[in-house]
């Protein structure tokens, strides 16, 4: 299986970079993993819903340039569906079943995802109604 995770922002801190390493480490028996990383748009902190709407456009674009046609795409947005740990690990097997073979996880940034990039993906599911740094 092939797993790409495409996501708003670079890692910027090295013990972040070294965990997702040993990470990428120990799925690599599993599938192969590529992580693209694409640049974050400068926010004001209280922009207006407008303003948002053209950061996280400008974000989708750069996303959905790294996503084929062929690929199944999973949001990650507050909004999905929230699986458990066994849930989504059978989701995983029966889409490989199925014959997707090629999976997206796609991470907004700090305002989330654009419209079209939701309406893209496939699905979305959210790990916490929480926001993470990514």
């Amino acid at each position: 299986m092939n797993i790409k995770i495409v996501c708003v922002g670079k890692i910027k801190e090295k013990f972040y970079r070294d965990a997702v390493a040993e990470y990428e480490k120990r799925l690599s028996r599993y599938c192969k993993l590529q992580i693209v990383e694409v640049a974050d748009e400068k926010t004001a902190d209280h922009c207006s819903q407008t303003e948002s709407l053209q950061v996280r456009e400008k974000e989708a674009n750069r996303l959905l340039s790294h996503i084929k046609d062929t690929e199944y795409v999973i949001a990650l947005a507050i909004e999905g569906k929230a699986p458990d740990s066994p849930g989504l690990a059978r989701q995983l097997e029966q889409l490989a079943l199925n014959g997707k073979s090629s999976l997206v996880f796609v991470i907004g940034g700090s305002l989330g995802l654009h419209p079209t990039v939701m309406k893209r993906a496939d699905e979305a599911i959210s790990f916490s109604a929480m926001t993470f740094p990514h």
